[in-house]
Order: C-alpha cells, then structure tokens, then sequence
C-alpha cells in the first residue's frame, strides 16, 4: 500500500472546503427542522455522492489514480459501513420516539460526533501504524471477528441491549423526562430542571458510533495507510447520511443481505491486512523475523472490485427477495 505524495496546499484546501460544507449543512438543519420529501433527499443524496466523486477527479489530477483509487475504495467501504449503521440508528429513532421534526437535528448532531470519534481513531491508528507494524495482524484479525459476527449476530437484538443498559443507568442516577422538548437536553418539570431524553438518544448514538469506529477505521486502513484520504473517505461517507436515512425509510430493514456483504468486505480486508503484514513482517516469532516474500499485496483495484461487487450483490439479492415477497403477498388465495 504506498503512502501517495499529496500536495500540502490540496489537503489544505480540502479540509477548508470540507468544514465550510459541514457548517452550511449545519446551518441548514439548524433553520430548517423539518422532515424532508424523498425528492429532497434524493436530491441532497445525489449531491454528496457527486462531490466525493468530484474529490476523487482531483485526486486523479493531483496525486495520480492509485491515490484515487485508494480513496473511492475507502469512500465505498465506509459509506457501505455507514449505511449498516443506519439500521442501528432506526431502532434508536423508533426506540425513543423521537419526533419526526427533530430526528434531522439528532442525525445531524449523531454525525458531529461520529467525525470526533473517528477523527480521534484515524490519528491513533496512523499513529500506531508507523510505530509498528505489527498492528495490522490485530487490525485484521479483529475485522475477520467481526465479519463473522456480522453475520452471527442481530441488530435489533444487539441495540435493544445497549439501549436498556444506557437508559437504567441514567436513570438511576438522574431525572429524565417521558417527553422531548424540541432537541433541548434540559427542561424544567414541575418547577424542577430535568434532563430530556435528548440525552439518552445522543449516548445511544454516540456508543453506536464508537463501536462502528473500531470496525471502519481498522477496515479503510486496510485499503490506504494515508491518514488524510482516510479521513476525507469518512467525512464524505458521512455527509448525506442524514439525508440518507430518510430517503430509504422502511426500505432499510428489507436490505437483508446487505450484512452478508459488508462482512464479505470486512473479511477480505482482514485477510489482505494480514498478508500486508506477512509482507512487511518483523515479528521474531513469524519466519524469524524476516519478511514473508510469498505472501501476496493485494493491489487497490482487485479491493475495489470486491467492494463494488459485494455490495452490488447483496443488494440487488435484497431487492429480488423484496420484490418476490411483495408479488407473493399480492397473489390472490387459491381457496
């Protein structure tokens, strides 16, 4: 995986321009809360899709087409990872009740932390990755585990447990109001200040985001080890999420193999990072020390095909079953 030589005046530039979005994004949410029409999100979808495709034309132009290539592959693995996110966050939605009005501003308020919390991951994984080496035996060892239980494991089961844990320790220790008081954390009750379950909505994002940070950070550092192409690749999967999750709506749970795919993607990357380690070995318990001279790099392009195709594959398998349980529930009864 070679680190791309990227002009310091692009990155500069780049991180400008992304703060400068995030911040109208956030100004449009804080002024419009409202629910927005699937056109609307279709609309703002298309939108991000098209500025990280934008980004990617530059970094062509830049730094060459591995440099682009390593970012579209990291774009695809975190926006897939993303959008396995949103399951979790439509329980949470519907777990709390959150109004409708206000679940822009929770998304929205739910991304800011995820950036933080990632942003925090890429520093210390870049960081560890220069120091040793050796971590991308851990890194990949961790993302074969958790495609296995990607697929093992449930969403709903796996949320409804988190959730209960966070709400019975809050309440044991502070006063929460039944109702939200628009996206306030505190309201006052009776004459008496109360925190609002605003708060317990954001910790339960906030672990969800933690969680899914230990799995995509370690999986996009499988593609690239360029700490500003893993960063920019979350940024822009990230933006449009909110948008996102209105768009699919009830769409999201009828996606039923989209975790068989984002396991076969957290796989593979776990077995190339373990080759990338065999390649670049200093461990003196493995071949001495030495370097594992057969053991394969497998390039950013063969990534991005099974990215691409994963993906493709269990959502168009989604879509047929979708399709074909709709068309059996339409056929009239024979008797």
């Amino acid at each position: 995986m070679p680190l791309p030589d990227l002009p310091v005046v692009f990155e500069v530039g780049s991180m400008i321009a992304i703060v400068l979005i995030l911040l109208a994004d956030l100004l449009i949410v804080a002024r419009r809360s409202h629910v927005p029409t699937v056109k609307e999100s279709g609309l703002w979808v298309g939108l991000y899709v098209g500025l990280a495709l934008v980004f990617a034309v530059l970094m062509l132009v830049v730094a060459g087409g591995d440099a682009a290539g390593q970012f579209v592959a990291g774009w695809l693995t975190e926006y897939s990872l993303s959008i396995d996110n949103l399951f979790v966050f439509v329980i949470i939605m519907a777990r709390f009740a959150v109004p409708k009005q206000i679940q822009q501003s929770v998304l929205m308020m739910g991304i800011i932390i995820a950036l933080v919390l990632r942003g925090v991951f890429i520093l210390l994984g870049a960081q560890l990755i220069e120091d040793f080496s050796w971590i991308f035996y851990l890194f990949g060892a961790w993302l074969v585990y958790t495609a296995i239980q990607q697929v093992r494991e449930d969403h709903d089961d796996d949320a409804e447990q988190q959730d209960s844990f966070i709400v019975r320790q809050l309440r044991r220790r502070v006063r929460i109001t039944d109702t939200f008081d628009g996206i306030k954390l505190r309201t006052t009750h009776d004459g008496v200040r109360h925190l609002t379950p605003m708060i317990v909505v954001l910790i339960a994002i906030g672990t969800t985001d933690l969680l899914f940070a230990l799995d995509s950070i370690p999986a996009i550092f499988g593609i690239t080890e360029s700490a500003f192409i893993v960063f920019t690749a979350n940024v822009f999967a990230l933006m449009g999420l909110r948008q996102l999750y209105f768009l699919l709506g009830g769409l999201l749970e009828k996606l039923v193999y989209l975790k068989y795919g984002i396991a076969v993607i957290l796989a593979f990357i776990g077995v190339k990072l373990v080759l990338h380690a065999l390649h670049e070995n200093e461990l003196p318990f493995i071949n001495g020390g030495r370097p594992v001279e057969w053991a394969p790099e497998i390039t950013t392009v063969t990534s991005l095909v099974v990215i691409v195709v994963s993906i493709g594959l269990a959502t168009l398998a989604s879509l047929v079953r979708m399709r074909h349980e709709s068309s059996t529930e339409r056929q009239p009864a024979d008797r």
